[in-house]
């Protein structure tokens, strides 16, 4: 399937210019990578109600931060839904500033207050260190409603790449300790769901489309050194059940070596009874969603987004 022009524009400039790829790089230096390119085509920053850094307790007195954003049309003192989000970048790269741009979209969109986790990275942190960042995020938030000003009962995750397979855990662990209130929605951007596969579009799209085969071992190496590539927290499909999760959303990029497991994970949902509703974007590549500057794309994925979340959580 052939690229969008404009994606086979931007790959043509990265292999042009002979950056090196993320496996060729020490972590700092992928890291500075990853936000110079965010950086670069993110659109212009929107305006919101407001921005507060949210410290979270950890129970051994370190402090997980966040990033609450309110929308534009917030009044003081009203509460919202809230989007806990949680960023992609192979469980190793990343952060908050970089995706500051979306989460401002996706709040002023879809009208709810978007909490933004800036969860341990692996090497520093390997698994699991990510996922109960995540898990803790979530539960502290409902417990402190109050606090953010959000309703407890009406509260999505989501997030993509890495952040989308943050997700799936969490939602796991909560579905199987039957944790209340339930999350209303999942919103799943090209998630891994699963470290180890052979299906095909690793190979189709595991050279030259940006995300390659060598980049998807450099995170798996340093997130899972323990080598626990089957655990469901690491490998979602590998779940005995997906049955009872929340309704979810899908943003997949067609041209992704990613893009048959997160097909054949979405089937398997909706298989097993889950409300699921799936857009692939064609020609796309791994990484576009925040990329609103470059890919008329990434605007329509935000606008599908928001109107999944004020469907599910906003009116729900």
């Amino acid at each position: 399937m052939p690229l969008d022009p404009k994606a086979q524009s931007l790959l043509d400039m990265v292999y042009r210019v002979g950056a090196p790829r993320f496996a060729q790089l020490d972590e700092r230096q992928a890291r500075h990578s990853f936000q110079k390119l965010a950086y670069a085509f993110r659109p212009e920053t929107p305006a919101v109600t407001s921005v507060t850094e949210v410290p979270i307790p950890r129970a051994d007195g370190s402090v997980l931060m966040a990033r609450l954003y309110r929308p534009i049309q917030a009044h003081a003192g009203e509460r919202l839904p809230l989007f806990v989000f949680c960023h992609g970048g192979g469980w190793c790269i990343g952060d908050l500033e970089s995706y500051d741009v979306f989460c401002r979209q996706i709040a002023n969109g879809a009208a709810v207050a978007v909490l933004s986790v800036d969860y341990r990275l692996a090497p520093e942190h390997p698994f699991p260190a990510g996922y109960l960042d995540v898990a803790l995020a979530v539960d502290w938030s409902i417990e402190n409603a109050d606090l953010l000003e959000i309703e407890p009962d009406a509260v999505a995750l989501g997030g993509d790449s890495a952040g989308g397979n943050l997700t799936l855990a969490v939602a796991l662990k909560r579905r199987d300790e039957q944790v209340l209130p339930a999350l209303r929605h999942l919103v799943l951007i090209y998630p891994c769901t699963q470290i180890l596969s052979d299906r095909p579009s690793r190979e189709t799209y595991g050279e030259g489309y940006f995300l390659d085969k060598d980049s998807l071992e450099w995170f798996f190496e340093r997130y899972l050194p323990g080598g626990e590539v089957a655990d469901w927290r690491a490998s979602p499909m590998n779940a005995q059940s997906l049955a009872g999760l929340p309704p979810m959303s899908f943003v997949t990029a067609q041209c992704d070596p990613l893009t048959d497991d997160v097909a054949a994970f979405a089937e398997r949902c909706r298989a097993e009874g889950c409300d699921v509703v799936y857009r692939e974007f064609a020609g796309m590549v791994h990484g576009f969603a925040i990329l609103g500057g470059f890919f008329p794309q990434a605007t329509e994925a935000v606008a599908a987004i928001c109107t999944d979340l004020q469907a599910r959580i906003a009116q729900g």
